[in-house]
């Protein structure tokens, strides 16, 4: 089985090895369990907001064989660029050791080629030279065997050496990372007995000691199996042997073994295992030959991130570019990230960002030539780490009384997480301690079942009971636990109340959508109890970041033995971002401590406010409708009082004494207005003409003019007008004119008064018929009008009356 150890394999394991340290993210040790899941014990300082990634304390253990290949120097060459480069807290420590067996003198069944080293800058540059040994094993000092025990033994000593910590840091976790292809083999180690059957037994049994001795340390061990000779059973029992704490609740957190068939599948392999151990995540991103783009995908709920680039060749050139599109800078700050590119000059390549835009971000790279035949692979490594904002109702609870807690989770950059996809996985606990009970923990859910009022809305609540001991300050703390989420672990401090509470305080605020410069109101509702006023304040607590509010009225004057309604505004500044506000109100009793009453959160949006178009464009749009509606209506009166009034088509008819002497009709543009002017020319020796004058001399000619009613109108040589009937004669000089093809006139006339109406001649049929005057004449059988001029057709009776 030695001979047959496949050192590709492991060296394949060895560059990803390198990648472990590119995790950020917390792994729970036992002190940080009892302090997040509420083991029982006095009440305790809980750390504080750390804004960096935790660090992890960890062991790569590799199982060496007697011979390697140049390509697995090569890969060595690039473990050790991934642990310099690609490691993003430089407060984590990582050694790594290498081990075979001690089968005669000079010889040792461990090769610690990394002593464990703090992965600051400088740090990061030991780890990328000492790595380079486990490539130049000197078979003379290590045997070919597989010594479990020793390399356990090992790395659990190195991982337990006190590092500098202060009363509230919280313990650190440890992880040891087996990497083998065999299975325990101590037959040739006199070590552990005289004879081979007796080795192996014994070997077996301090296995078991030393993975006990580990699990009493704290220290998990993953081990990752590859080649055909695997002991499952053996590996399964490293991984159940050790602690058995987890970063989460979720069950792949927990250690456990895997094995791998071929040197491909490692990489993925060791990747999706550390993963699993310290609950981060990983991004795949896409892989190609210079020149080319590559892309990954960094999530919104992501505050700590590395893009690590696998060039192989350090003539690669790489540039970044975020979701934007916009070029970051190699270091420092840019749009509120903050940025650090190391190993440039390697074959790793690591962009390190905090609070990173979320989105896909494009990496691309160049190379000269004769340098771009090897593929060049990104993946993002990405941690979230979410502040908590929690709520207590009642703020001040009194002993026996039930409590509900509210929680809702923040980045750093103050954006509040509202979608629940980000959270999928998630469960979130609650610890609370205090004088005069034990501590306990309690389930905060975001299932829509009481007390939490809607799933889904990314508030996980919860409730408990302060137990009756309860005599003084109490403190809660939070816990998240998801893969590649954590939270701040902020504590929440509250005091036990009295039994009979002086001061009751309710703070109801308006979940609204505001502009900049708005306001948002509420309502505070005050008991006292007291025999005397109590003076309150209003403040602003975790507000985001940026945000400029201003809350009133403050004090508030709560009058003794009264219950008071307050009403209460939260002015935001006229430059309030867009976007949730996040943060909440709390009412304290300035008289007791600044004691908190009551809290309520500011569910408030901010949106741009609306342009001069978003507010009256309905009346805009509504007049300019109208005004269209009226200059349609307009253009169609006009229309029709011009065709009422036009005098195209008439024909004008010359006659005397009851001879037609001649005719004219009216051509299309001779009827301007509605009127047509004329003349009567007498030739010597000839008939009369009618001809159709303009201009000047239509001042003194006949005119004809149809009203807007359809009315015919003469005004003969520029005299008074008289009515005209269609067919009918009347006077013109010592002519008659009759006009022939014109319309009846409008029944609106008709219609008028008689006072109103204008007279014309009445026909009569008793013969000869006589002009009385403006009044009406009568007559019956045949006749003639009495017109001046004119002689009376027969016929039957006719009477009509015409307008001027």
């Amino acid at each position: 089985m030695r001979e047959k150890m496949h050192w590709t394999s492991k060296g394949s394991a060895l560059l990803l090895a390198g990648a472990l340290l590119a995790l950020p993210g917390p792994l729970t040790a036992p002190h940080a369990t009892a302090t997040a899941a509420g083991a029982f014990g006095p009440a305790r300082t809980v750390a504080g907001p750390v804004e960096g990634p935790d660090p992890l304390d960890f062991a790569v253990v590799v199982d060496q064989s007697a011979s390697l290949a140049e390509k697995d120097l090569a890969r060595e060459t690039e473990a050790a660029a991934l642990l310099s480069q690609g490691e993003i807290s430089d407060r984590s420590r990582a050694a790594v050791i290498g081990f075979g067996s001690s089968e005669k003198p000079g010889q040792s069944p461990v090769n610690e080629v990394c002593p464990l080293t703090v992965a600051d800058a400088a740090g990061r540059e030991r780890l990328s030279e000492c790595v380079q040994q486990l490539g130049r094993r000197d078979a003379a000092r290590m045997g070919p065997g597989t010594d479990f025990p020793a390399a356990i033994r090992q790395a659990v000593t190195r991982l337990t050496e006190a590092r500098p910590t202060t009363a509230k840091a919280p313990a650190v976790p440890k992880v040891v990372f087996l990497l083998t292809d065999g299975k325990l083999d101590v037959a040739d180690s006199p070590e552990y007995g005289t004879d081979r059957d007796t080795r192996q037994s014994n070997g077996a049994r301090r296995l078991t000691e030393e993975l006990a001795r580990a699990r009493a340390a704290g220290v998990q061990i993953w081990p990752l199996g590859f080649g055909s000779e695997i002991d499952r059973s053996a590996l399964t029992a490293m991984a159940e042997g050790g602690y058995r704490g987890a970063c989460s609740d979720i069950p792949d957190s927990v250690p456990r073994m895997r094995v791998v068939g071929t040197s491909a599948e490692i990489d993925k392999a060791l990747q999706e295992t550390f993963a699993a151990a310290r609950c981060a995540r990983i991004a795949e991103g896409t892989v190609g030959k210079p020149p080319a783009d590559l892309t990954v995908t960094i999530p919104p709920i992501a505050t700590d991130g590395s893009l690590t680039v696998a060039k192989h060749d350090p003539k690669v050139r790489v540039t970044y570019y975020d979701p934007a599109n916009r070029k970051v800078p190699v270091r420092g700050e840019f749009d509120g990230s903050t940025f650090e590119v190391s190993g440039q000059d390697g074959p790793v390549e690591a962009l390190r960002v905090k609070d990173p835009l979320p989105g896909r971000w494009r990496v691309h790279i160049e190379a000269p030539e004769g340098h771009r035949d090897r593929e060049v692979a990104v993946r993002a490594i990405w941690q979230g780490r979410l502040r908590s904002d929690v709520t207590l109702d009642p703020a001040s609870p009194r002993a026996g009384e039930k409590v509900t807690v509210q929680v809702r989770m923040q980045t750093r950059r103050g954006v509040v997480i509202t979608d629940p996809r980000q959270l999928a996985g998630l469960t979130a606990s609650a610890e609370v301690a205090g004088a005069g009970f034990r501590p306990f923990a309690f389930r905060l859910a975001d299932d829509g079942q009481a007390p939490d009022r809607k799933a889904g809305d990314v508030r996980f609540t919860g409730t408990f009971t302060l137990p009756a001991g309860a005599t003084g300050d109490l403190e809660l703390v939070t816990r998240i636990a998801a893969p590649g989420i954590t939270s701040d672990r902020r504590p929440v401090h509250a005091q036990r109340g009295p039994d009979v509470p002086v001061l009751t305080a309710g703070l109801v605020v308006d979940r609204v959508t505001v502009h900049p410069g708005g306001t948002v109101r509420g309502t505070l509702d005050v008991t006292n109890n007291d025999s005397a006023p109590h003076t309150l304040r209003l403040a602003l607590q975790d507000q985001t970041p940026g945000a400029e509010l201003t809350v009133a009225p403050t004090p508030v004057t709560a009058p003794a033995g009264k219950s008071t309604r307050i009403p209460l505004t939260v002015t935001l500044a006229p430059g309030t971002a867009l976007g949730e506000l996040g943060g909440r109100i709390a009412v304290v009793d300035t008289g007791d401590g600044d004691t908190v009453l009551d809290t309520a959160f500011l569910d408030v949006l901010v949106v741009a406010p609306p342009t001069w178009w978003d507010r009256w464009w309905k009346a805009v749009t509504g007049g300019a409708v109208v005004l269209l509606v009226l200059a349609v209506l307009a253009g169609i009166r006009l229309a029709a009082r011009r065709r009422r009034r036009d005098l195209t088509g008439v024909t004008l008819e010359l006659r005397d004494d009851g001879r037609s002497l001649h005719s004219l009709t009216v051509r299309r543009g001779q009827s301007e207005g509605g009127t047509f002017a004329f003349t009567v020319d007498e030739p010597y020796g000839e008939a009369p003409m009618l001809r159709g004058v303009h201009g000047t001399a239509a001042s003194t000619a006949h005119v004809l003019r149809r009203t807007g009613s359809g009315e015919l109108l003469l005004r003969p040589g520029g005299g008074a007008q008289v009515p005209v009937r269609a067919g009918e004669p009347v006077g013109l000089g010592d002519h008659q004119l009759v006009v022939r093809g014109a319309r009846t006139p409008s029944p609106r006339t008709r219609d008028l008064p008689w006072s109103r109406r204008p007279r014309a001649p009445r026909r009569t049929g008793s013969g000869t018929g006589t002009d009385t005057g403006p009044g009406p004449g009568t007559g019956t059988g045949a006749g003639t009008a009495a017109a001046p001029g004119a002689t009376g057709a027969t016929g039957g009776s006719d009477t009509y009356d015409a307008n001027f």
